[in-house]
């Protein structure tokens, strides 16, 4: 299982963005700007979760590491 957390601050494009902390990314938000979401199999499973905990707000996938979610 992988570790993901979502940034607390939105992209320019609106979307709060899910990443991937196991795998490691070179965009990770600082420290103070993640949110942990917890332990996934998948990304998928990751984003429905930001997604139910947050449902006013666009989630997606990161582009880098968490690329099979990432859809805008």
């Amino acid at each position: 299982m992988d570790k993901y957390i979502i940034n607390k601050n939105a992209q320019p494009n609106g979307d709060h963005e899910v990443h991937n902390v196991t795998r490691g990314c070179n965009y990770l938000p600082n420290l103070e700007n993640q949110i942990a979401l917890g332990n996934f199999s998948t990304c998928q499973q990751a984003v429905a979760q930001a997604k139910s905990n947050w449902p006013n707000n666009r989630i997606n996938g990161c582009y880098w590491c968490a690329t099979a979610c990432h859809t805008s």
